[in-house]
């Protein structure tokens, strides 16, 4: 894979949908069919992502106020993360921040907000339902019958296999699903000109051509800087699995139980359940089924 320059921070999906000149439009085309709705102008839209700064030490991809009524906060994952509810709760809280009166929240008046909706598009490779609502109160120590905070995150899968509505409906989305599968594609078999070679197949094929005839370099170093954000999320997530490994071997011992038995399997594959490795990893360093996993 060839080295470019590395200063991009943003994901193709941010770029298009939040940053680039036409990214309004393409965006209003998401809203639209997440709203079923017919807006045709974008000046209904103010963008408001919040962006990296040596102030701040996170940002999120996309996010609008729309015809000052709502604040739509897009996402974009290619890995699993259970905890993007608590990550939009603090999106939502600096983006309240950002557009609101810092005297509001002491006036005597009751001062109206706009409603937020959280939604994240999942595109890689582990295996996901269609669409899955991820809540915050999933997370808390203690459950309740009252929960006094929800936060609920609309997971929607976009890859062309699932067959989304969505990427029917909303065009500019569904040539960005297509043009994530001819990358996945190309550099599974030509890991030096891979990003090259399905940027070529998509202008070829009309897939956001406008866009990477105009951008293709751009896109190549954001596509690498995506690309080796996975893999340290990969590393991470392996060294994890191994060090929960050792910890359930230690505990084992602990127990009084025989090194390789069955418990101590068990009990090492929920450490790595804990740890978030995958099914098909833990499997592997356990011995242990998938269904046997899954009853942990």
């Amino acid at each position: 894979m060839k080295r470019h320059n590395r200063r991009y921070k943003d994901s193709v999906f941010a770029d298009l949908f939040g940053e680039d000149r036409n990214a309004k439009k393409n965006f209003l085309a998401l809203y639209d069919a997440l709203y079923a709705a017919k807006y045709q102008s974008t000046s209904i839209l103010k963008n408001i992502r919040l962006k990296q700064t040596m102030y701040m030490s996170f940002a999120n991809d996309v996010s609008y106020l729309v015809d000052n009524k709502i604040i739509v906060l897009a996402e974009h994952q290619s890995t699993v993360n259970p905890n993007m509810p608590l990550r939009c709760l603090e999106y939502v809280t600096r983006l309240y921040e950002h557009i609101q009166n810092p005297r509001d929240r002491y006036s005597r008046t009751l001062k109206k907000i706009p409603i937020p909706a959280f939604y994240v598009f999942y595109n890689g490779v582990e295996k996901l339902p269609a669409k899955q609502m991820l809540k915050l109160s999933d997370s808390f120590i203690m459950q309740s019958e009252t929960v006094n905070l929800e936060l609920v995150v609309k997971l929607i899968n976009i890859n062309y296999d699932k067959d989304s509505e969505i990427l029917k409906s909303c065009e500019p989305l569904g040539q960005y699903s297509l043009f994530v599968d001819a990358v996945r594609r190309h550099i599974a078999v030509d890991k030096e000109h891979g990003f090259e070679n399905a940027i070529k197949e998509c202008i070829k094929n009309d897939i956001l051509r406008e866009y990477l005839q105009r951008k293709s370099r751009e896109v190549i170093n954001m596509l690498i800087a995506e690309y080796d954000y996975a893999t340290d999320i990969a590393v991470q997530r392996e060294e994890a699995g191994r060090i929960a490994f050792v910890n359930g071997i230690e505990q084992g011992k602990s127990l009084g139980l025989a090194e390789g038995s069955h418990q101590k399997a068990l009990e090492t594959a929920r450490l790595m359940k804990q740890a978030n490795c995958e099914i098909t990893f833990i499997e592997k360093m356990t011995g242990l089924t998938a269904k046997e996993i899954a009853r942990l």
